[in-house]
């Protein structure tokens, strides 16, 4: 008989977090896309500071946190709980684009999981979503599925903050533009970032999530309206 890895939850949560899952996420850049026609992102170390401060002052207190209260609610089996995190997502989602990105990401993310590693759970979240009483975002699938699939919580933050990392890096690459050098250097140097942002992340008072960034909303909506894009939101 096979012995099981005490780290046997890695492989689920590499599947989770891949940036390359088939769910869409390479046509989103967040926001970034006007930051660059802007001229506010310009080079390697403006987009350092772009990545960083999403990071810190926005997923931390958003998508981040959702992913948390998700996993805690699906721990506690508690559907109701997630069908009103969701609600509360859609609620603090100003920008048109970003909003209707996560449903898109969240929707395909619940299908590719939701055939192979089906649960009570995730069917009664699917059900909410075709009952329209949740919209299905991106970080209340990835905390139910992070939960229902045995991945510790502070690992899957610490996934979800690569990912959120590896997208917006991935756009800078092609949008500034940056170097791939650059690009595999701003991920290294921002690894202890990942680790302290999941650290607090499992600390953020519930009333400060879904803590407003006024810049980053508006330049979402500037998007919407931008000359030329390459991105969808």
């Amino acid at each position: 008989m096979q012995k099981e890895s005490p780290n046997s939850f890695l492989a689920a949560l590499l599947h989770l977090s891949d940036p390359t899952l088939p769910i869409g996420g390479y046509v989103h850049s967040n926001g970034l896309e006007t930051y660059v026609q802007q001229d506010i992102v310009h080079s390697t170390a403006t987009a350092r500071e772009f990545v960083t401060n999403m990071l810190t002052y926005n997923v931390k207190y958003n998508d981040a946190s959702f992913v948390r209260l998700a996993y805690e609610a699906a721990a506690a089996a508690d559907t109701g709980a997630l069908a009103e995190l969701d609600q509360e997502c859609s609620a603090l989602k100003s920008p048109r684009e970003i909003r209707e990105a996560s449903q898109k990401l969240g929707v395909r993310l619940l299908k590719i999981f939701q055939r192979k590693r089906c649960s009570a759970l995730a069917d009664a979240f699917d059900r909410q979503i075709k009952e329209k009483e949740a919209e299905g975002h991106y970080c209340i699938a990835f905390g139910l599925f992070a939960q229902q699939l045995g991945i510790p919580l502070h690992d899957a933050l610490l996934a979800f903050y690569y990912n959120a990392a590896a997208g917006l890096i991935t756009n800078a690459v092609k949008l500034v533009p940056l170097g791939q050098l650059d690009g595999q250097d701003l991920m290294l140097d921002l690894q202890p970032v990942f680790y302290q942002l999941a650290e607090e992340t499992l600390l953020v008072d519930r009333e400060l999530v879904g803590l407003c960034n006024i810049a980053f909303d508006i330049r979402c909506m500037q998007h919407e309206r931008l000359y030329s894009r390459l991105y969808m939101s």
